[in-house]
């Protein structure tokens, strides 16, 4: 699994949850289909007037969650920008073709409403739950960076392994300190509630 394969499996599953925040820093969530894949990243197309238009703008930072037919959780966190004004109709035109619904939403030139974003910087996790044990990776693109998450065991652990005894998914190896396998893991914190010596700490 790599991040240009993640993305094809997003193309796949076709209609994809963008969440944004509003001016409040209410979550918001909408499903787009309005979208074209590149190797490297996403295009997608919206109307100015929308408030998720407004909320891209302001702040531009979205998450995207595609969930396939094969228990696949796949999220994209990502900054999403305006494509500059001389390429907006060559994404546009693109973006049309690809999705023919549009012609009938957006009829003629009434599509020039519209505003086209590019994704290209960013992380992808990856979580399939239709395997034992599970599977996640995080994957980074363009000028993204992976943000570690879960929980990791310290110095402090005594090798009592009741961490072990707790994991739903048992990958928890033991060792000096034991050790989470980071890509089995549930990160449901399971370990962190029993350990009696608290060596368990969020990463």
């Amino acid at each position: 699994m790599d991040a240009k394969t993640c993305l094809q499996k997003l193309q796949y599953v076709g209609v994809l949850a963008f969440a944004t925040a509003d001016a409040d820093g209410s979550p918001q969530v909408r499903n787009i289909s309005a979208i074209h894949y590149e190797p490297d990243g996403i295009y997608f197309f919206t109307a100015r007037g929308k408030d998720f238009c407004r909320d891209l703008l302001a702040d531009g930072r979205v998450q995207i969650l595609g969930y396939t037919k094969y228990k696949e959780m796949i999220r994209m966190s990502a900054k999403a920008i305006p494509v500059p004004k001389n390429e907006q109709k060559h994404w546009l035109d693109i973006i049309f073709k690809e999705q023919p619904y549009l012609a009938n939403v957006y009829p003629g030139d009434t599509r020039d409403i519209g505003i086209v974003f590019v994704i290209k910087d960013g992380q992808i996790e990856y979580f399939n739950l239709n395997v034992h044990p599970i599977f996640r990776e995080s994957y980074a693109f363009g000028g993204g960076r992976i943000i570690k998450k879960g929980y990791q065991i310290t110095e402090n652990c005594i090798g009592c392994g009741t961490c072990m005894k707790h994991c739903p998914q048992s990958c928890i190896e033991p060792g000096q300190p034991f050790k989470i396998k980071q890509e089995n893991c549930l990160r449901c914190g399971s370990c962190f509630e029993h350990c009696p010596v608290l060596a368990v700490s969020r990463r």
